[in-house]
């Protein structure tokens, strides 16, 4: 993909430009410019400027595109040069669904020539198949019915099947999409108008990244006042309208950093229907921002950087609750911290995992296993590897690790400690002498190392994942190599693609997940109850239910609870 020139600043005069991204959404207030802003963006843009727009696809009361590779353009030439095609044609969904019919007659035309000529064909999906897919997997229980010179539609509504013309306004919009992006040119830059518009917020999410997983060779430019929309594309870079200046034909805007929220875009929040959940890490390279979105799709997700903004961000936007009525929930990583500060983050509505940091997520024992079945892998052989190699990892850094779990802990008293009112200076150097004592580190170090025995002594791998901060793991257990990926990073990916996909995977490691929070609300509802079908469905099944199985070590944990340093709520209120 290439760079995207941008239009004019309004005080520099410059023109910038994008690098190479997936996802450009323009946002702004009312008049702001944004239709003018895209206006432009399109022209600058020149013959990869690709423009659809659900607004006035089923309707013939438009003025035709003349924009070279544009539908209306397309057809036209189609019918030129096909002459067995329709040309009655008149809206630009007309126009679609005739082209899909001739391409579909043309390609089987090729095969039937190919095997006269006794060529060994292999058929490939077509357009028309791909859109069938999609149209399958956002509506499930309705089927695209092919007939003599025309699409008919079946849904779960009846049983009669129905024309194109009788399809609801949002069927319509989505059939508009799916084939619209299929006929774009090849490099192209497709910009879309309102693209929420009659879409049910439900279907938005997973509408549009399959729908941009038809063209990963494109760029999608999207002009949305949604602010849903604009936090579900993970990819995203947003260009924010400020303002319009008509004589210079300029526009003050900005291109937001990724995670970057303003006062003024804050705001936007309380427009949202969703409950709001607060992360780590930014828009684009934490794995935070790719992972919990697709972990909690009923939540409005929005990385904010460092755990102390997550923090003071969901208690002030809970504070002002009465103002907003939503829900608002943070995420930060557990790290180092003692049971007492997890126990007293939760009670201020910030959720905590049960591993030491979001890499570790993807070594649960239901994610590998999940992952294994979906690669035509052993899950119980291949889950067996990796925790071997974690714990072994563990082993060789059990000191290193003791030593910066009591690093955490002496520096988190030490700030609470020292904050403390002194009458002169002699009080406080008294003070300071004795907080070797009143820290007692080595004793610290001592029973972290006792517990830290323990669970090397019970292969206790989920204990492991608690408290093991190690980055490199994820990438030095083998685990990508196992599953036949490339690296860690390629891993991550497959994880992120299941999830975004659906099915029983899907599904199976999203539990995992919302377990690893503690969530068990959803957890029945969600898991297939149909009987397994063959040998690897029976194996899925067994691993569905796994986090049941935790339960029986909480009370083997409680032995180790004390072993924690005890600490107060007044230690974690700052």
């Amino acid at each position: 993909m290439k760079k995207l020139k941008l239009p004019a600043l309004t005080l520099s005069r410059e023109q910038p430009s994008l690098p190479d991204v997936r996802q450009i959404t323009i946002i702004g207030g009312s008049a702001a410019g944004k239709s003018r802003f895209m206006e432009e963006l399109t022209n600058i843009n020149g013959d990869r400027a690709y423009c659809i727009s659900a607004i006035s696809a089923p309707f013939p009361e438009r003025e035709e595109s003349t924009r070279p590779g544009s539908i209306d353009v397309l057809f036209a030439e189609a019918a030129r040069n096909q002459p067995y095609m329709r040309t009655d044609a008149v809206s630009e969904l007309d126009k679609l669904a005739y082209m899909l019919f001739v391409d579909e007659f043309e390609y089987l035309l090729s095969v039937k020539q190919e095997k006269s000529a006794g060529r060994k064909v292999e058929l490939k999906p077509t357009r028309l198949d791909r859109i069938v897919e999609l149209w399958e997997k956002v509506f499930p229980g309705n089927r695209i019915v092919r007939t003599p010179g025309s699409l008919m539609f079946s849904t779960t509504a009846g049983s009669d099947l129905i024309s194109l013309e009788k399809l609801s306004r949002s069927e319509q919009t989505v059939l508009y999409y799916a084939a619209a992006v299929l006929y774009a040119a090849h490099g192209a830059v497709i910009f879309v108008d309102s693209p929420s518009l009659f879409i049910h917020p439900s279907l938005l999410p997973n509408l549009w990244n399959a729908i941009e997983e038809l063209r990963p060779d494109c760029t999608f430019v999207y002009n949305s006042v949604d602010v849903e929309f604009v936090s579900s594309r993970t990819s995203n870079a947003c260009i924010w309208v400020k303002s319009y200046d008509v004589d210079a034909r300029a526009w003050d805007y900005e291109v937001l950093p990724p995670g970057h929220l303003t006062d003024e875009l804050f705001v936007d929040l309380i427009g949202t229907r969703k409950p709001v959940l607060f992360i780590e890490g930014d828009l684009r390279h934490s794995i935070d921002a790719r992972l919990y979105p697709l972990v909690f799709p009923d939540c409005t997700v929005r990385p904010l950087g460092s755990c102390d903004k997550v923090i003071e961000t969901t208690r002030s936007f809970n504070d002002l609750r009465n103002m907003h009525h939503l829900e608002s929930k943070g995420i930060v990583d557990r790290d180092r911290r003692t049971e007492q500060e997890v126990s007293y983050l939760r009670r201020k509505s910030i959720m905590v995992p049960e591993v030491a940091e979001v890499e570790n997520i993807f070594l649960l024992e239901g994610v590998i296993k999940a992952m294994a079945l979906r690669r035509g892998k052993n899950p119980h052989l291949v889950f067996e590897k990796v925790k071997k190699a974690v714990i072994e990892e563990f082993r060789r850094r059990f000191d290193e690790q003791a030593l910066q779990h009591v690093r955490h802990r002496v520096k988190r008293e030490v700030e609470c400690k020292i904050d403390a009112r002194f009458p002169c200076i002699t009080a406080m150097e008294t003070h300071l002498r004795s907080l070797i004592n009143l820290l007692s580190p080595r004793k610290q170090y001592d029973e972290l190392r006792g517990w830290f025995r323990e669970i090397l002594d019970s292969k206790d791998y989920a204990a492991v994942l608690k408290v093991f901060n190690h980055k490199p793991m994820l990438g030095e257990c083998g685990i990508a190599r196992l599953l036949g990926y490339g690296n860690k990073d390629e891993y991550i990916t497959g994880v992120l693609a299941t999830l975004k996909e659906g099915g029983p995977a899907a599904k199976s490691i999203r539990n995992s997940i919302r377990y690893c929070f503690r969530i068990e609300d959803e957890l029945s509802s969600e898991m297939p109850i149909e009987s397994a079908k063959d040998e690897r469905e029976e194996v899925l099944m067994n691993f569905l239910s796994a986090p049941q199985k935790h339960k029986k070590k909480k009370k083997r944990k409680k032995r180790h609870k004390n072993k924690t340093a005890p600490a107060n709520d007044a230690t974690f209120a700052s």
